[in-house]
């Protein structure tokens, strides 16, 4: 059921993330940033305080004011216990106190007591006209925002992605699906996945979209490199933070099996744990001189690097935790920018990437077809040319964020755009 006040205007939802404001998570920002612009009155709740350096051009459009929950419940005890006395009469904490404990005999974890104290405290302290709490991510963020929407007594949502579903136990995704008034998800792999765990019309497809006012197509035409010529090198990027599911070891061994008479760079953006073991294995495979690692990286200057870049590589694979990416956004942002991409058929790419029209995809933990699906562009600039420009024509037909954005609006009880 949409929201709306008596006033026929939108009331003011809470929105729950695990982190704000976090630079790997700028969808997020855009999504919120988009819904305050149609109206939308938000409230930002943070389970963790921001640990960035720095943050997206976007965070400084956002309005909504921030509510940091006490990131460990040792820190703030005192306003924990203050915020049980405040709710511990309300009709719905007997129902959310069972919940918990319930969940506590089947995760008996110190981060499922740190998600109720949280929950406790943003029960207490929400404003009087929050009428809809959403969580994005359906692991963490929606178990506090379980909690805390049962106290208070009010209707709650959430957005799905990727790691909170496919590490998440499947009896919490039943149970959380069936509290929810609704959920929405960025991939049609992931929709199917947990409609067959939820109630019929509960989860629906809502891609994350692109900003095509911000990621603009560019004005002229990249030089037609072929991996010839030793002082001109053909230019592969690759963006993900260096964690198991992102595949960039995969993409080292790849590369190493390029033949030595092809010439190309690896540029690499983002930051993560593995990056020292990753750069020793570049260096044992003997590319440490062929790559730039450029760590985290704002947006603006993100673009210029796709602005520069012959061609992108994303190696996605399964890691053994069961994390996956979903659609990783960086996909459509470098097809946006025309730049043709080899990825890898892991959870929704394929709903992105034709293979052999709009892109190149190989198996995933496949260095040598990676490697045949890389050298194949690197010495053809005329095919990189036709999978970039079909590429981009397909991100700004189907994956525009306005159009995404359309049907998360009316979720959220917002009227349609003018000339809908």
């Amino acid at each position: 059921m949409a929201d709306a006040s008596h006033r026929g205007r939108p009331g003011q939802v809470a929105f729950v993330l695990k982190g704000y404001p976090r630079l790997s998570e700028t969808f997020i920002a855009q999504e919120i940033a988009a819904l305050e612009q149609r109206g939308l009155p938000i409230l930002i709740a943070s389970l963790r305080h921001p640990t960035d350096s720095q943050v997206h051009p976007i965070h400084a459009s956002i309005r909504a004011p921030v509510l940091y929950l006490p990131e460990y419940l040792r820190d703030e005890p005192m306003r924990v216990l203050r915020a049980w006395w405040r709710v511990r009469r309300k009709p719905g904490y007997a129902q959310a106190w069972r919940d918990w404990l319930r969940d506590l005999w089947r995760d008996r974890t110190a981060n499922r007591i740190r998600r109720f104290g949280q929950a406790l405290v943003l029960a207490a302290e929400l404003p009087h006209d929050v009428v809809r709490v959403h969580a994005h991510f359906l692991h963490t963020p929606a178990s506090v925002v379980r909690y805390c929407a049962t106290i208070r007594g009010l209707p709650w949502s959430g957005s799905a992605h990727a790691k909170d579903i496919w590490t998440s136990p499947q009896w919490e995704l039943r149970e959380k699906l069936a509290s929810c008034d609704w959920l929405v998800t960025c991939t049609a792999t992931n929709r199917d996945y947990l409609a067959g765990l939820a109630p019929p019309g509960r989860v629906e497809l809502v891609y994350h979209g692109l900003d095509l006012d911000r990621f603009a197509a560019p004005a002229g035409t990249r030089k037609p490199r072929d991996g010839s010529a030793a002082d001109d090198p053909v230019t592969v990027l690759s963006v993900g933070r260096l964690v198991e599911k992102k595949g960039t070891d995969i993409l080292l061994e790849a590369l190493a099996l390029l033949p030595e008479d092809l010439h190309w760079r690896l540029v690499h953006v983002g930051g993560g744990p593995l990056r020292q073991a990753l750069q020793q294995q570049a260096a044992d495979l003997g590319l440490r001189e062929r790559i730039t690692w450029h760590g985290a990286m704002a947006q603006g200057e993100l673009l210029t690097l796709y602005q520069g870049a012959d061609l992108f590589a994303l190696a996605s694979r399964i890691a053994q935790d069961g994390d996956r990416d979903g659609l990783p956004n960086v996909l459509m942002e470098a097809q946006s920018q025309g730049v043709p991409v080899v990825a890898t058929d892991v959870s929704a790419i394929h709903e992105l990437i034709i293979d052999g029209e709009t892109g190149l995809m190989v198996p995933p933990q496949d260095p040598q077809a990676l490697a045949r699906a890389l050298q194949e562009l690197i010495r053809d600039p005329a095919r990189r040319r036709a999978l970039a420009e079909a590429g981009q024509a397909r991100v700004n037909a189907e994956f525009g964020l306005q159009g995404n954005l359309d049907r998360l609006a009316a979720k959220f009880g917002l009227p349609a755009r003018a000339g809908n």
